[in-house]
């Protein structure tokens, strides 16, 4: 146990020790929060920029039908011809130059009616004067069937479907997906953390290989011990790093978008409010008590089970990867060796993380949600995704998560048990590239 405890100590001091390390530690968080608050500026930029377009609307159908938006401003060309807009428009520097005919018929016109640019448009903006061309077409076919403008109106109201549980208590639309998704984004962390400082165990193994130092190591300490040794301390450093960017990127967060003053704030134009703008507001007014029915569903996550099963999770699934790359670090000489070997290993992470993602957020308690929520290799991203729906009850059942946990500790067994023969054997060959038939022919070895 004594040596077990120095070989940790020992792998952990030379990882946070590591020049790298620490630059990937310091570094890491000031990237990430970087490009987060580049991205949030230029989003902002983006939505304070107005597309220009101008309209020559020379039918009778379309009057007063094009309002300036959040996303487009339109400005009325009146009394010059096709060819005086367009040279106008391309002098101006105008976004493009939307042409509505003067024909007998709204039918004629629409078939007619042309957007002119320099390049080709957005769909969202094609997108926005469809609809607004789209909706008055179907106003004027309805009142030439005798449809009044108050009917019209009525005609188009919207409708959403109440939802209920049989007690009462208010179903929320998307609340599924939501939980999902949140389940999703602890899944993939442990996925990037297992292949990320998975490899760095791996990377190791082959440098005290490579250079010699694992004979002297292995006369005084047994190869299993040798090699847990090196999988908990690696992991240990790993979450000493991932607690580091937790806090110091959060704090980053707060400081950075505190200087740069970004913040939502609708009501600081005062008294210059545009339509558009006051109609955003009502809606959002409007809107408060469903959001605030949301906030609440939000505070019921059980987020300590979240939290304590990530942990969990976390744990046994790095275990069990770890003493994968561990063992093929053993098996080869160079970094270029392992690369026969590393798509097995990662394709039940990918497998995990696209099944999670097309099964969980659309059947949570499905079968396949369910078999890979229980098959070890993808158990601890599969069942993460599942988690936030609760334990019992609607939620995942008591024996599913049990079992999950149980064959995760056996399969942790199972494999460190394998790994530690193709370690006991390969970490002391040498200029031979192993084929999948010789390390199975280790595993056999006593």
């Amino acid at each position: 146990m004594d040596k077990l405890l120095l070989i940790i100590k020992r792998e952990y001091l030379a990882k946070v020790r590591n020049k790298s390390f620490i630059v990937l530690t310091i570094l890491s968080p000031i990237l990430i929060v970087g490009m987060i608050a580049l991205v949030v500026f230029l989003t902002q930029v983006n939505s304070d920029e107005k597309n220009l377009i101008a309209v020559l609307d020379e039918s009778p159908f379309f009057a007063n039908q094009f309002i300036s938006g959040p996303e487009v401003s339109y400005i009325d060309l009146k009394n010059i011809s096709l060819q005086e807009a367009k040279d106008s428009v391309a002098s101006m520097g105008l976004y493009g130059l939307l042409h509505i005919p003067d024909e007998s018929s709204i039918d004629e016109v629409s078939s007619e009616i042309t957007f002119y640019s320099k390049k080709s448009p957005s769909m969202g903006v094609l997108g926005v004067l469809e609809s607004k061309i789209q909706k008055r077409i179907r106003e004027e076919k309805l009142e030439e069937l005798g449809v009044s403008a108050n009917q019209i109106s009525n005609i188009g109201s919207s409708f959403q479907l109440r939802t209920s549980t049989y007690s009462g208590h208010t179903s929320l639309k998307g609340i599924n997906e939501i939980k999902a998704a949140i389940g999703g984004g602890f899944g993939y962390l442990i996925m990037m953390f297992i292949i990320i400082y998975g490899a760095f165990v791996m990377r190791s193994v082959i440098e005290e290989k490579t250079s010699r130092i694992i004979e002297v190591i292995i006369s005084s300490v047994k190869p299993f011990q040798l090699m847990l040794g090196k999988i908990i301390g690696t992991s240990l450093a790993g979450i000493t790093q991932f607690i580091i960017w937790i806090i110091s990127a959060g704090f980053l967060s707060v400081l950075v978008f505190y200087f740069m003053g970004i913040k939502v704030d609708l009501f600081s134009n005062g008294p210059n409010l545009d339509e558009n703008t006051v109609r955003a507001i009502k809606e959002a007014s409007e809107s408060s008590e469903t959001i605030q029915l949301y906030v609440n569903e939000l505070m019921t996550f059980p987020w300590v089970t979240l939290f304590i099963s990530f942990l969990l999770y976390f744990t046994l699934g790095y275990l069990i990867y770890s003493s994968i790359y561990a063992a093929i670090g053993a098996a080869v000489d160079n970094e270029t060796d392992t690369q026969q070997f590393m798509f097995p290993v990662i394709m039940p992470l990918m497998l995990a993380i696209y099944v999670g993602f097309f099964s969980v957020f659309e059947n949570p308690n499905g079968p396949i949600a369910v078999a890979f929520s229980l098959i070890p290799l993808t158990s601890p991203i599969v069942m993460l995704m599942r988690l936030p729906s609760g334990i019992g009850g609607d939620g995942v059942p008591w024996w599913q998560l049990i079992t999950s946990v149980v064959l995760l500790i056996l399969t942790f067994f199972l494999i460190v048990s394998f790994a530690a023969k193709i370690y006991r054997v390969g970490i002391l060959m040498y200029g031979k590239k192993p084929t999948y038939k010789e390390i199975f022919k280790w595993l056999r070895y006593k």
